[in-house]
Parts: C-alpha cells; sequence; structure tokens
C-alpha cells in the first residue's frame, strides 16, 4: 500500500484479479457455502448482528434505530428501538453485542451515532439504555462500530477517525483505535496503558473484530484509497494510519503491518467471523465473501473469492452456536444496487 511517506511494497497475492475458488467448506464443521438458506429479506440497512443465547439474532437496522430479533422460519420482530440514533451517511444504529452473562443480566450492547458523538450503551430489551461510553468523534463517514465482548469478557470496540486522521494517533483521543473496555465501559485492567481504554492505535476505521481458537484477535479495516487490511491486533501496536496505509516501512517496528491486503475495489472488508480454521470477511464494494485459512503455524492463507457478485454488498458475518454462518446484504446503505427482497440475511448451514 502506499506508504503516505516513501516505500515501496509487495503486492499481496489477494490484490491480484479474484476469481470465485473452491471454498473451504468440504472441511468437517465449516459452513457449507453451497446451501444457502434465506432467513430473512425486506430488513432495512441491517449492520449489528448478534446472538442470543436461544439461537434466535439481534438485527441492527442502521438508519431506523430498530433491533429486530430474527430466527429461520419465523417473520422478523422488532423488539428494541435505541433512541437517540441520528443516521446520517455511514453514521447510526450500528454495532450490537449480547453479554456474556446475558442468562443473568439480560443485557444487550450497541454502538451508535447520536446527536453530537458515537457512544455505546447497554440495556435490557424491557428497559432503557445507559451510556457506558460517549465521546467518539463522528462524521458523515469512518465512524467505526464495531462492537464484540473476547473470550476474557471483556467489550473490544472498533473506532473510526471520523474523516481526521490525526485522531488515529494521538493516544489520548479514543478515535481510530480498537478499545478494551469492561462490560460498565470502563478502561479494562490490563491495558497497555493504565487508565485508558485503548488497546491499539494507528487504525483509520476498523469494521471487523473476531477471536481465533487460540484467542488472538483479528480485526478488518477500510483503507483510503488503495489498500484494505486484516490485521492481527498486539496490545499497544500501532497499525500506522495515516502515516501507512498498508504494508509499508515500519520505521525500525514503530508500525505494524497487515497480515492480508486487497484493493479498495476488492473488498471494503466489513464483518469478520472465525469457524473451522478460516476467516470469513464480508466485503461491500467489493461484493463478495472472502475466505482466508488460519495455517497450522498460525500464519494465513491466501484469500479466496466466494459468493462473488450473488448477492450485492456484504456488510456483517456471524457464526451461530450451531456453527452456521450468518451473513447480511447492504444495498439499502445508498452505496448499492437494490435487488428485490434487499436487504437479506442468509444462513450457511455446518456440514
Amino acid at each position: 500500500m502506499t506508504l503516505l511517506s516513501s516505500c515501496a511494497t509487495t503486492p499481496n497475492p489477494a490484490d491480484s484479479s479474484a476469481v470465485s475458488l473452491a471454498s473451504n467448506d468440504a472441511v468437517a464443521g465449516a459452513p457449507d457455502l453451497n446451501a444457502p438458506e434465506e432467513i430473512a429479506r425486506d430488513i432495512d440497512t441491517p449492520w449489528g448482528l448478534a446472538f442470543l443465547p436461544d439461537g434466535k439474532a439481534l438485527v441492527a437496522q442502521r438508519d431506523t434505530g430498530e433491533i429486530q430479533r430474527i430466527s429461520p422460519g419465523a417473520k422478523p420482530e422488532r423488539v428494541y428501538r435505541v433512541p437517540g440514533v441520528v443516521a446520517r451517511g455511514e453514521g447510526g444504529l450500528l454495532g450490537l453485542a449480547v453479554s456474556p452473562k446475558y442468562a443473568e443480566d439480560r443485557y444487550v450492547y450497541a454502538y451508535f451515532t447520536a446527536a453530537n458523538d458515537n457512544r455505546i450503551v447497554r440495556f435490557r430489551l424491557d428497559g432503557q439504555p445507559e451510556v457506558i461510553f460517549s465521546g467518539l468523534a463522528k462524521a458523515s463517514i469512518h465512524n467505526g462500530g464495531r462492537i464484540a465482548f473476547g473470550p476474557d469478557g471483556m467489550l473490544y470496540v472498533g473506532t473510526g477517525d471520523a474523516g481526521q486522521s490525526n485522531r488515529a494517533q494521538d493516544p489520548a483521543n479514543p478515535s481510530g483505535k480498537i478499545l478494551r473496555l469492561t462490560p460498565e465501559g470502563r478502561p479494562a485492567p490490563g491495558n497497555p496503558t493504565a487508565n485508558s481504554p485503548v488497546y491499539s492505535l494507528g487504525h483509520r476505521n476498523v469494521q471487523g473484530l473476531a477471536w481465533d481458537a487460540t484467542g488472538r484477535l483479528f480485526a478488518t479495516e477500510f483503507g483510503q484509497n488503495t489498500y484494505d487490511e486484516v490485521n492481527l491486533i498486539q496490545p499497544g501496536r500501532n497499525y500506522g494510519w495515516p502515516v501507512v496505509e498498508g504494508k509499508g516501512n515500519t520505521q525500525g517496528g514503530r508500525y505494524t503491518n497487515p497480515l492480508i491486503t486487497w484493493s479498495t475495489q476488492q473488498a471494503s472488508p466489513s464483518g469478520l467471523a472465525i469457524t473451522a480454521n478460516t476467516l470469513y470477511v464480508a466485503a461491500l464494494r467489493g461484493e463478495r465473501l472472502w475466505t482466508i485459512q488460519i495455517r497450522g503455524d498460525g500464519s494465513l492463507g491466501t484469500p479466496q473469492a466466494q459468493l462473488r457478485d450473488r448477492y450485492g454488498r456484504l456488510r456483517t458475518v456471524a457464526v451461530a452456536a450451531d456453527g452456521a454462518l450468518w451473513l447480511t446484504t447492504s444495498n439499502t446503505d445508498g452505496r448499492g444496487d437494490v435487488r428485490t427482497g434487499d436487504d437479506r440475511i442468509i444462513r450457511f448451514p455446518a456440514r
């Protein structure tokens, strides 16, 4: 990618012309990408998706602030509307997460764009929201928005630079970062800097968060004009934006290079999920699902393009408790070509 100072980079294999190849779904337990099941349609700009303990999914509608409860064979049911959502451009009701102790506390978490900032709330489906983190910069672009609970029970948050790239390198500014919070919204114990929510910095617009079987955290990130990224996230690391876009000069280890890059035409990598030793990356502009094998030594294989141009823009991908892969389209977000039934949610059962 281009270094915004001067440096040449070696193209990633994923930068070459992408053709749908044989998928990884022959692996035992992997989703069967040849057996799609449409489980919901006519959803208004779905963004966040999180599963309840009973297997049903909560789906956030970005522009309406509504949350739908969805399960195979049932009609989507509106179960909540987050108050105060201001949907403009890329902003609105974004990520959702379900408390790992949901059976006890019944909390659902949401990241959304409000009148003056991006913020995180938690609530019960029959109650009022409680703001647990606020003050994230908002704009019509680069609002971040993905939230997920990690294996450690902490809440991880992907934020964007809200169109001002200098925020990403400011350790005192939570924008352009991955944050690690307690379930109450405070800086998590063990963060790289005590009493700071910042887990990693130097991000342009983090869109996907997922952990592999060994507990490694991966994240997807939108590039600017040249390269999109998959990063292995390690505490305290600086991922280079805006000094570096994609792979470039690490300046003696100050910056950490991504593991995978694509051209922005091929990706705009949004949601990220991991199952059966494979990363699944939903691509918006690229209109395909990328699969990337995790090798035995922990390295990543060459990305393979799946479902190319079949469903249009793909926003969110998630793995259910039964191993099925759920995928949401994003053709009604103002940038896609709307097809009959859009937007929809597709389920691919595990083998």
